[in-house]
């Protein structure tokens, strides 16, 4: 069993910055994926960035347009999603995810065995 905890949420001015942190304990597969998804209230869960444990190479999808960005610490067992030039319509519950590799879609959730219960994040105007 894995447990992912996240954190780093809170509230920040458009324009602004915030990292969020994913820790990962318990039985870790050799290899895996880590996904960032978020959902807002009343919207469907999005995918936010990927990024493959061993090599560390994150994808992102286009809509962010470059201000989000993927990276882990394997030492700690800790991915982070690092966000900048937020936008209100940033807003919403953030939440990390272990995947198995080889999943035909990572952005998908259904690629992810594993998730955390969340952090918020806010935007205001």
């Amino acid at each position: 069993q894995v447990q992912l905890v996240e954190s780093g949420g809170g509230l920040v001015q458009a324009g602004g910055s915030l990292r969020l942190s994913c820790s990962a304990s318990g039985r870790m597969p050799s290899n895996y994926i880590m996904g960032w998804f978020r959902q807002a209230p009343g919207q469907e869960r999005e995918f936010v960035g990927r990024i493959t444990w061993v090599g560390g190479y994150p994808a992102y999808p286009d809509s962010l347009g470059g201000r989000f960005a993927i990276s882990r610490d394997r030492a700690k067992n800790m991915t982070f999603l690092q966000m900048n030039r937020l936008k209100p319509e940033d807003t919403a519950d953030y939440y990390c995810a272990l995947g198995r590799l080889g999943a035909r879609n990572y952005a998908s959730d259904s690629a992810y065995d594993y998730w955390g219960q969340g952090t918020q994040v806010t935007v205001s105007s």
